[in-house]
């Protein structure tokens, strides 16, 4: 097999090295990371596709960091439980799901252990986890082939930074045709051989929890159920019963149903953007409706990537259009009203209502209705000594408190909120210079503020 010519053909996938198929591997290896499910799965796809040309059984191997920065309890426990049924249905399919704690056992380890064949990845395009597919390009002994399995329109067919949603757009509507489609079903010729090492791996959550000790920053959030099942049943509930109101009601936080609730399943990989996208497509909901959903979840979602993926300063002020750093540093001298620490915010200590209902959701519920979420962001802007420390509070706390921390639309959504970016200029003001403003007394006004804050104070009490 040409595997140049294989991972040229399909649009998803990148050759990451040369060192082509080991004739003599035992396997194919799928290393899993950020798509962790067994269903609509792009890498998962393709892996499985390549042990079937080349006539060899599957394993799918899972690296465990246990002190993955900003990770705590409460993103660990949700990722676990998913990955559990994860491993259950690829081991149902006849592949071997592995689990690697690293540094102990780590994919480098694992594969000089098996000798596979070749080795399939799925991308990620934070800092990081991009690091490490490159560590693994040059210490695999075989070829390390990695696809972008998190969204439907490939990210590799936009090789620059896009300005803003407009310039986005169009590109990914000429795309979409080919690339929103039913996913291929997932069938492998040989099943993974009992006389062949590993054994099946054993995950159980809570063991895992007791012997990574994560940090108890933030303590799970209970009554939200993780994995695959969890998140179709939220899908399904949400194209059936909600999605008709959806463009009437996403920018109303009083109402708990009027979003979908996904993002903490399309973070940990455990439910996929096609399927999501399907489901809403076909649903029969209200046009209108359905239209808004999928531009914010293709053509927003999207953008975010491509943010983080093509400007490495993604989470941090330098990261920012130019005219935005001009305008903020310009401002950063001006009086505030309010200053308050990090500590305060968090504390939810501040003399806004809203606010301190904003953190209180996202302290409770592992989450913060969207539009809510950018006045949060603005007002930590206000009341920050600059846009600097602005910037890093906000990353801070939502990577600590929201179940989708350390993910491209959180930091694009900060930097949009406090720094401009995707946005415009607007007319100047104070503190904010050019970006855009949001008042308590305008922002309170367009939905039920009080009606927000009683749900939140009810939360608080569950």
């Amino acid at each position: 097999m040409d595997l140049e010519k294989f991972a040229a053909a399909e649009s998803r996938a990148r050759l990451r090295n040369r060192r082509g198929l080991d004739p003599g591997g035992r396997a194919v290896v799928y290393w899993m990371q950020r798509a962790q499910r067994a269903h609509d799965n792009p890498a998962l796809e393709l892996a499985a596709r390549l042990a079937n040309e080349l006539g060899r059984p599957l394993a799918v191997f899972f690296g465990l960091v246990k002190k993955f920065p900003g990770a705590n309890q409460r993103h660990y426990a949700f990722m676990l439980e998913g990955l559990a049924e994860t491993a259950a249905a690829l081991e149902t399919l006849g592949a071997r799901f592995v689990l690697g704690v690293a540094p102990g056992h780590d994919l480098v380890k694992f594969c000089a252990q098996l000798r596979p064949a070749v080795v399939v990845g799925d991308e990620n395009p934070l800092r990081r986890p991009e690091r490490w597919r490159k560590k693994y390009a040059r210490l695999l002994p075989c070829a390390f082939v990695t696809v972008d399995a998190d969204v439907i329109v490939p990210s590799g067919l936009f090789p620059k930074e896009e300005f803003a949603a407009r310039t986005l757009r169009p590109k990914i509507s000429r795309a979409l045709d080919e690339f929103l489609v039913r996913p291929r079903r997932i069938r492998l010729k040989k099943k993974w051989p009992r006389s062949l090492a590993p054994r099946p791996a054993r995950l159980d959550p809570a063991e895992l929890l007791a012997e990574l000790r994560p940090s108890r920053a933030a303590a799970r959030v209970e009554g939200v159920a993780a994995g695959t099942s969890a998140a179709r049943r939220q899908l399904r509930s949400f194209a059936r019963e909600r999605l008709e109101h959806y463009d009437a009601r996403r920018n109303r936080p009083e109402f708990a149903d009027g979003t979908s609730c996904l993002s903490p399943y399309l973070h940990f990989g455990q439910i996929g953007p096609r399927e999501v996208a399907l489901a809403v497509r076909d649903s029969g909901a209200p046009q209108d409706s359905i239209d808004a959903f999928l531009e914010e979840f293709i053509v927003r979602r999207e953008l975010c990537v491509n943010y983080v993926l093509h400007n490495d300063r993604y989470d941090s002020f330098e990261g920012l259009h130019d005219w935005a750093k001009k305008t903020l540093k310009r401002h950063a001298p001006d009086r505030r009203e309010y200053l308050y620490s990090r500590r305060q915010l968090e504390s939810c200590a501040t003399h806004d209502p809203l606010w301190n209902a904003a953190q209180k959701e996202m302290i409770f519920s592992g989450r913060t209705h969207g539009y809510v979420r950018m006045y949060w962001a603005k007002k930590i802007l206000e009341w920050s000594p600059g846009p600097e420390e602005a910037l890093a509070t906000a990353i801070a706390l939502n990577d600590k408190w929201f179940l989708d921390g350390r993910d491209p639309s959180g930091y694009a959504n900060i930097a949009w909120a406090i720094g401009g970016k995707h946005d415009r200029p607007w007319p100047e003001r104070k503190i904010f210079g050019k970006i855009r403003y949001m008042s308590y007394a305008s922002t309170s006004k367009k939905f039920d503020c009080a009606g927000y804050i009683r749900r939140v104070e009810d939360l608080e009490r569950e």
